[in-house]
């Protein structure tokens, strides 16, 4: 840190009860009062370098021993004494702890060029210009101490080249980093020979008020040069020191008190406003840890809506990505005494399905993917939760029942931790253990856990009947299945059988030569036109000895009077064998 140095007078002023003197020969004409304490003091030093004081004392009537009040100079009492010392040449030390009082009451004093050549005004300005605006520590130290006098720093354009400083050195390469900064995160101390970490001014201005990390923040923003993750990362680091409830610990104990101190709940509120108002769009900007942390704090410190709504969006876009740990968030507001905030984690489910819902994706796989992680999450979650005696029934179904059917591929998981509360809450009446196995979908367990769940003598007896129903009904599937396939393998193996046999007859009416099978398959020489007639011929012939030979043995079974009507018909003569007959 740079220190100017101003003066080299001893320091004459002494103080007796509320009053501050100037030790000297000459008796104080000049009384000067700020708040409780008056400043006995002489014209002859001040008035040629104060244009306030010359203007002040030629307005008052009794000039030879004026009094003057000046309760509103900013920085108070401390800032006017730099002011006056310096006036008397008095040895002053300055430095960015007590530039910014020093600088505005001279400011209000008139100390400029105008009254007086090199006066204290330019002095300080030269010093901001050379020394604390170069300067890390010292640019974060100047607006960390403006607290008290902001409007005037503001005015005055402190404020504002406080702020371009920083950003500039925020915003330049890791590799160009040269100054000294606060970076005591775990591990660090290990790695210091290495190169600057991207977050290495993070923790130096999170020491600032609200409104200027806010405006850091936003020029940050502003030039799209950082990533959102650092952005998000100096959000989180000023939470954990100004919102202790973040986390267990803070960055330190030191720190963690303080705040507590000093922040009460409406400053709190506001700080929750302005850091969620902060966060990058851009999703993974913070972590979802981060996130969901935040809305439980923002259920005790009664944030806007705007805020709520917006905290629940940023949660419920994240949470698939979110590990058991995180949902593991104390319960802070509900008096149920229920160890950890179920209503809390349900409502950024809530959330995450109305998202999940109006996105179309061009990818259903991913879509499908993210459903089922959530369910995971959620059912493990309950797994948890279910060991907390004081965990309700409605409690506990009303997240399970959140998830859509869709949301898991199976319901083990869902049944491990109906078991469990059935375990750890064994006075449950039987319409409650009704009401908590209604979720459960009995054909959507498998088989290991379905035979373990119809030994469940925890689990109720209309469960048990519908997993035995399950059970019975796919064994009669599986035995009809295998039934058909029998049948249907002894009618194939008959008519294999029956194939087999025409073959064989087929065979043996070729001959007694038993020529082999696969004579049938060989290629014969086709036979010419006139052969093939005659062959036709014969079987012509041969078909009517064969018909006719048919014809009478069926005319041979007819009795006389059949015989005598079939001759009436057909017009022959009696046979000379009938008539033998």
């Amino acid at each position: 840190m740079k220190f100017m140095k101003l003066g080299n007078r001893p320091d004459t002023f002494t103080t007796e009860e509320a009053t501050r003197t100037v030790i000297s020969d000459v008796p104080s004409d000049l009384t000067i009062k700020i708040n409780n304490i008056s400043y006995l003091l002489h014209k002859y030093p001040l008035l040629p370098k104060c244009g306030l004081l010359q203007r002040l004392i030629s307005d008052s009537e009794d000039s030879s021993n004026a009094m003057l009040n000046l309760h509103d100079i900013p920085g108070g009492e401390e800032a006017f004494e730099l002011c006056a010392k310096y006036c008397y040449g008095i040895t002053i030390n300055l430095s960015a702890r007590n530039f910014a009082s020093a600088f505005c009451a001279a400011k209000y004093l008139g100390m400029t060029e105008k009254v007086e050549t090199g006066n204290f005004v330019m002095k300080l300005e030269a010093f901001l210009s050379s020394c604390i605006l170069e300067g890390w520590k010292d640019s974060v130290v100047t607006l960390q101490n403006t607290r008290g006098i902001y409007e005037w720093s503001e005015s005055l354009g402190l404020v504002r080249k406080c702020i371009e400083s920083i950003v500039d050195k925020i915003l330049t390469p890791t590799h160009k980093v040269s100054w000294s900064y606060t970076y005591t995160r775990p591990g660090y101390e290990k790695n210091r020979r290495e190169s600057v970490p991207k977050d290495w001014w993070t923790e130096d201005i999170s020491f600032l008020d609200v409104d200027i990390f806010r405006c850091i923040v936003m020029a940050i923003k502003s030039t799209n040069m950082l990533q959102p993750q650092l952005i998000g990362e100096s959000l989180h680091v000023y939470a954990c020191r100004w919102l202790p409830e973040i986390t267990n610990t803070g960055l330190n104990e030191g720190s963690t008190s303080q705040a507590e101190d000093q922040d009460s709940p409406d400053r709190k509120q506001r700080i929750l406003e302005t850091i969620v108002s902060l966060i990058p769009a851009d999703k993974g900007s913070v972590s979802v840890k981060f996130l969901l942390r935040l809305v439980s704090i923002s259920n005790f410190l009664g944030v806007s809506p705007v805020t709520k709504t917006e905290l629940l969006r940023l949660s419920g876009l994240q949470l698939e990505d979110a590990a058991l740990d995180d949902l593991l968030l104390p319960n802070r507001v509900s008096t149920d005494q229920t160890s950890y905030d179920v209503e809390l984690v349900q409502t950024v489910l809530e959330s995450f399905l109305r998202q999940w819902k109006r996105q179309t994706p061009t990818d259903e796989s991913l879509s499908q993917r993210s459903i089922n992680n959530v369910g995971k999450l959620i059912d493990s979650y309950l797994q948890v939760v279910s060991k907390d005696a004081n965990l309700s029934v409605q409690k506990m179904t009303s997240l399970a029942e959140t998830l859509p059917g869709i949301a898991r591929t199976d319901h083990d998981n869902l049944y491990k931790a109906i078991n469990i509360y059935l375990k750890e809450h064994p006075d449950l009446s039987k319409m409650d253990k009704k009401h908590l196995c209604r979720i459960l979908d009995c054909q959507n367990l498998s088989p290991e856990v379905r035979s373990h769940a119809v030994k469940n003598e925890r689990l109720p007896l209309r469960t048990v009947v519908q997993l035995l129903f399950f059970e019975q009904e796919k064994g009669n599937t599986t035995s009809n299945i295998k039934h058909r396939s029998s049948d249907q393998t002894s009618v194939v193996r008959d008519d294999m059988n029956k194939l087999k046999l025409s073959i064989d007859d087929h065979q043996l009416s070729k001959g007694k030569d038993r020529r082999n099978y696969d004579d049938k398959f060989q290629l014969r020489p086709e036979l010419s036109f006139k052969i093939r007639e005659s062959k036709l011929q014969e079987m012509r012939t041969g078909r009517e000895i064969r018909d006719e030979g048919i014809s009478e043995i069926q005319h041979s079974n007819l009795n006389p009077r059949e015989k005598a009507r079939e001759r009436r018909i057909s017009g022959k003569p009696h046979s000379s064998k009938g008539r033998e007959r």
